[in-house]
């Protein structure tokens, strides 16, 4: 009797663990298809793009469509402007909430509480976009790039991650090197930074997603700077002109309906462009993510 409950509670486990993989897997399809489908779209040849055929398998590969991006106007400038407001600003902003983070870890700090309180409330409450308009504006931030950089230096999330996985390290390796004669900086710099790899990590992962993916800022701060447009602006730019070339196309006599597919593919193509530079960093930063996002949640 009691070996016929473990047979079935072993059918019911593995039952279980099929439908759990056959869920996943189908997630996981639901996820990548997309991708998969725009860019299989890009390499293949235009006309059976055209005719719709391309669905699964790419057919007629080549790498035109990639080469005609030379011709749209300003997006390599674009490509260098996110790709620096990328890089530096989140630098600053992972150097800030690592130093602020342990800064108010520190008891002798004084208002500690305070300062770290007033950071919290930041994250639920704030004035609006006009008013933070006007300050950027009153600080001579519209048009120039450190607009896209300074604001963002200092996270309030990403330094409460910092924190907690501060809080986490033995304290002893701090009070060993105090006692040998170490500053704070040089605690800092020297103990601190290195076994905060995990957390930083993952921090440097939010923070290069959400400059690469900015939009709304270089809308509202560019408006006389076109050079400064980042590569998600010149991309809504030209999604928005090609539509309206889509639509002239389409009501002009004797149009084709590959000339306004073809448009299509290009617009796939700079949509795969803005996508794959990501999708290339993030692998490698995955393990010290997981570990980091794990080890960072574990106090409040």
């Amino acid at each position: 009797m009691v070996e016929m409950k473990k047979s079935i509670r072993k059918k019911s486990v593995s039952i279980f663990n099929i439908f759990n993989y056959i869920g996943f897997f189908l997630f996981t399809f639901l996820c990548i298809f997309p991708f998969y489908y725009i860019f299989i779209n890009t390499i293949s040849d235009n006309d059976l793009v055209a005719r719709g055929v391309i669905n699964f398998v790419p057919r007629g590969l080549h790498v035109k469509n990639y080469i005609a991006l030379r011709s749209v106007n300003d997006l390599m400038k674009s490509f260098i402007v996110t790709t620096t407001r990328t890089v530096i600003g989140t630098s600053l902003m992972v150097m800030a909430s690592a130093f602020i983070g342990y800064l108010v870890t520190k008891k002798e700090m004084k208002s500690r509480k305070f300062m770290y309180r007033f950071l919290i409330i930041t994250m639920y409450f704030n004035a609006g976009i006009i008013p933070w308009y006007l300050t950027i504006s009153m600080l001579g931030l519209t048009d120039n790039i450190l607009g896209y950089i300074i604001p963002g230096i200092v996270a309030p999330f990403n330094i409460i991650l910092v924190k907690t996985y501060i809080e986490s390290i033995p304290k002893e390796l701090e009070e060993s090197a105090f006692i040998d004669g170490a500053g704070y900086f040089k605690v800092f710099r020297s103990i601190i930074l290195p076994l905060c790899k995990p957390i930083l990590a993952t921090i440097a992962v939010f923070g290069a997603v959400g400059h690469w993916n900015s939009f709304i800022d270089s809308i509202i701060l560019m408006q006389n700077s076109p050079g400064l447009y980042t590569l998600q602006h010149r991309l809504f730019i030209y999604l928005t002109t090609a539509s309206n070339i889509e639509q002239i196309i389409q009501s002009s006599p004797g149009s084709t309906v590959s000339h306004v597919l073809n448009l299509k593919v290009l617009k796939y193509t700079i949509s795969m462009v803005t996508i794959i530079p990501i999708l290339v960093v993030y692998p490698f930063m995955q393990r010290y993510f997981q570990k980091g996002i794990m080890l960072g949640a574990v106090k409040g």
